[in-house]
């Protein structure tokens, strides 16, 4: 390394420790606010036990809808080209960038429409354990599907146009090609929607309420907790988030998923 290059160097290093002592420091305070006892009498609340089981519920169940739409997305964005695709890629990323109170405002208005009440006619949605799942799901896909555009941005499309002068149609070479490789990505966006899914609240909190034993999720009863002055329980919970999106992105690492789907 040329000896000119170190202060620039020494200038990165400074802000990357900055950043991640803050992190490192906000934690140590969590922890070292409770206590085990408090977070195991949090652990043992029939109300937050709820909580936990409806979180990962939801979370797992949005999961897998966020795929299921991520994956076809986010291929077509990366391989086709097409009068407006540039305002639908702005588009995809609007629950992204909007806070979450609009997305959840957006979506109690869009179930008062003729359309939504007609759907709240079969199946009732609106402060129902529905509605956190759509909560959820309006803004975990957008994080799975740039997931998805990444990866198969990464993959070569020869291969497919190879699959395809043997005699594969375009569905086939997608089954056959592209679907395999991108499986790690595949994998890593679900992840990723999961780990978006639980600390949900903003839509969740307009679109379900918080609603105890009913549409209580995880960041609810932070929210819950802290509105009756119970900093205790509300830090215990936290810590039950945190541990939880940890061994997420850890076991995404563990998988060998890559720091771009991460």
């Amino acid at each position: 390394m040329h000896s000119s290059d170190r202060p620039f160097r020494a200038c990165l290093f400074v802000f990357a420790a900055a950043y991640v002592l803050l992190l490192i420091a906000m934690l140590v305070a969590d922890a070292s606010f409770t206590s085990f006892g408090n977070i195991w009498t949090a652990l043992t609340s029939p109300e937050i036990q709820y909580a936990i089981r409806l979180s990962f519920l939801s979370a797992t169940i949005t999961a897998i809808l966020s795929v299921w739409f991520a994956v076809p997305i986010g291929y077509l964005m990366s391989r086709h080209s097409f009068r407006g695709k540039l305002l639908i890629d702005g588009i995809l990323d609007i629950p992204i960038v909007l806070p979450p109170m609009v997305i959840g405002l957006s979506l109690l208005i869009l179930f008062q429409t003729p359309l939504g009440k007609a759907v709240e006619s079969v199946v009732p949605v609106t402060y129902r354990i529905p509605s956190v799942i759509i909560a959820q799901f309006s803004v975990a896909c957008a994080f799975a599907i740039r997931a998805m555009i990444i990866t198969f941005d990464q993959i070569d499309p020869r291969g497919e146009a190879v699959a395809q002068t043997l005699g594969c149609n375009a569905r086939q070479a997608f089954w056959r090609v592209a679907l395999p490789q991108a499986r790690r990505g595949v994998l890593g966006a679900g992840m990723l929607a999961w780990a978006r899914a639980l600390g949900e609240f903003g839509p969740i909190l307009v679109f379900s309420g918080a609603t105890r034993m009913r549409t209580e999720v995880l960041p609810s009863t932070v929210f819950l907790e802290l509105s009756i002055g119970n900093i205790d329980a509300a830090v215990a919970v936290s810590l039950i988030m945190v541990t939880a999106a940890l061994v997420v992105l850890c076991l995404g690492r563990l998988l060998g998923l890559g720091r771009k789907v991460f």
